[in-house]
């Protein structure tokens, strides 16, 4: 036996998750986005299914809704990043709506892991832009969102 198994049997390794308590400065928006977007389109596919009573319509079906819902909680864990380790008290105060935006965002990301409405899923990724506009401007960079022209297909 080696250190460092004797080292791992006595201290087990533990997983750990952060974003970015040191601070990192390393901030982006961008995974909020797709994640939104993503949302939006397991929405658009589960509306589009035909047959539910056969097992692939059923299969597809479980899939996209574990999917929708997986990326509604990263987008709301995304977002939750940004306002607590990057937004300050002077963005609030050149974005009064802020707060707001930041709580009705994760309020509809939840609504988009309980339903299916594409008008929430829709709103969900306008909600994500409006918070990545405010971003980008707080960095004193101009927001053009490269998804703008893209329209979800089947």
């Amino acid at each position: 036996m080696n250190l460092v198994s004797v080292f791992k049997k006595f201290s087990p390794i533990r997983e750990v998750h952060a974003h970015c308590d040191i601070p990192c400065g390393i901030y982006d928006p961008i995974s909020a986005k797709i994640a939104a977007q993503t949302v939006q389109k397991m929405v658009m596919r589960i509306q589009a299914l035909k047959d539910l009573e056969s097992i692939a319509s059923q299969n597809s079906l479980s899939r996209y809704i574990e999917v929708k819902e997986e990326h509604a909680e990263i987008c709301k864990k995304e977002i939750d990043i940004l306002w607590h380790d990057y937004f300050k008290p002077e963005h609030l105060e050149k974005y009064p709506d802020l707060h707001n935006d930041v709580w009705n965002t994760t309020k509809l990301a939840s609504k988009n892991k309980q339903t299916v409405d594409l008008d929430a899923a829709k709103q969900l990724v306008a909600n994500v832009d409006k918070i990545a506009k405010a971003f980008w401007a707080s960095k004193g960079v101009e927001y053009s969102d490269p998804n703008e022209k893209v329209r979800f297909g089947s």
